[in-house]
């Protein structure tokens, strides 16, 4: 989530824009192209650096994509609440392979609970092809208290 950016700059760790990528998010390349609390997308540009030996996209990269996008998407819901959003569950399955070209992809939540939202996760080649699906569960949580700093729990 784009709050891990943040709790490298304590001073502004909780008025950060949570719609950056983390530098986690940034390491692997994701770009978000769209962001709200009804649909998210976003988009990665296949390269060496994410793919594993045999020459296929990495799994662990489309289940962050799916993570970050239902994390940021929840989060844009909560923050004006005080609350913060944090991966509780990411259960991604791999429908077919990536070897080069973009990932797309699109999250939609399909539970907005008080504790928790649940999100649906596509992820497609450039043709259209579904590749990954996965369901992630956001654990909405209370934000810190007044003067606390993003480490403290």
């Amino acid at each position: 989530m784009a709050l891990t950016r943040c709790i490298s700059r304590p001073s502004d760790a909780w008025s950060c824009n949570v719609t950056d990528v983390s530098a986690f998010d940034d390491l692997y390349g994701l770009q978000i192209i769209e962001h709200s609390p009804d649909r998210m997308r976003g988009q990665l540009a296949v390269s060496d650096k994410v793919k594993q030996p045999y020459g296929l996209l990495h799994g662990g990269v489309l289940a962050s994509i799916g993570e970050t996008l239902a994390s940021v998407g929840t989060a844009i819901a909560v923050m004006d609440d005080g609350n913060i959003a944090v991966g509780m569950s990411n259960h991604t399955q791999f429908l077919r392979p990536i070897t080069e070209g973009t990932v797309h992809a699109e999250a939609r939540p399909v539970h907005r609970g008080r504790s928790t939202w649940v999100w649906d996760v596509q992820l497609s080649n450039d043709s259209g092809a579904l590749c990954a699906i996965g369901r992630v569960t956001i654990a909405v949580r209370p934000g810190p208290h007044p003067g606390m700093s993003p480490t403290q729990g």
